[in-house]
């Protein structure tokens, strides 16, 4: 753990998988959230957050094949923990990347995996934690894409990317009330 840099940015999966085995390039921010978030250029670890909602994924695994890259199952994926580390080289505005789809981004180089250290997430650059235990598994991530849910069934197509009738729809979160 000495060896690993003190920060890290917590980022949902499966982008998190996509930064450090991918090849995710950018990960999209707000000017707002780069800023409050203290972030600049460095390396930093990856952490995989707690959390993923089925909508993130579906549309995570279809963008994903669009660059070759097959996603593992969501009971596959660690949540809670730091996965990697990555240098920051630049933060833009404007690119031509695939991967650039927001107000700004990280562009990120020289992902590392590592073995995966529980910890918990925070907003922006935050200097982690190793936490007791990595986050739970949803059950929806067990049954997902197994006919009619049957996680008994023995899965013969593990290694290939699932195939969308229709791209799914891009998942958007919810906007805060003023309440």
């Amino acid at each position: 753990m000495s060896d690993l840099p003190a920060l890290a940015l917590s980022v949902r999966q499966p982008w998190a998988w996509a930064i450090i085995h991918g090849g995710k390039v950018i990960e999209n921010r707000s000017l707002g959230a780069i800023k409050a978030g203290k972030m600049d250029c460095r390396t930093i670890c990856i952490h995989a957050a707690s959390h993923m909602k089925r909508d993130e994924y579906e549309w995570g695994v279809w963008r994903l094949g669009r660059h070759g890259a097959v996603c593992p199952r969501p009971d596959a994926l660690v949540y809670g923990a730091i996965i990697g580390t990555v240098d920051v080289v630049d933060i833009v505005t404007e690119s031509d990347s695939e991967w650039f789809g927001g107000k700004a981004g990280l562009v990120l180089e020289h992902p590392k995996a590592v073995k995966p250290i529980p910890a918990r997430g925070e907003l922006g650059y935050f200097n982690w934690q190793r936490a007791d235990d990595f986050a739970a598994i949803k059950p929806w991530m067990t049954s997902w894409n197994a006919p009619n849910g049957d996680t008994g069934t023995i899965d013969m197509f593990g290694d290939t990317t699932p195939v969308f009738a229709e791209p799914p729809e891009k998942p958007f979160k919810t906007p805060k009330r003023n309440t």
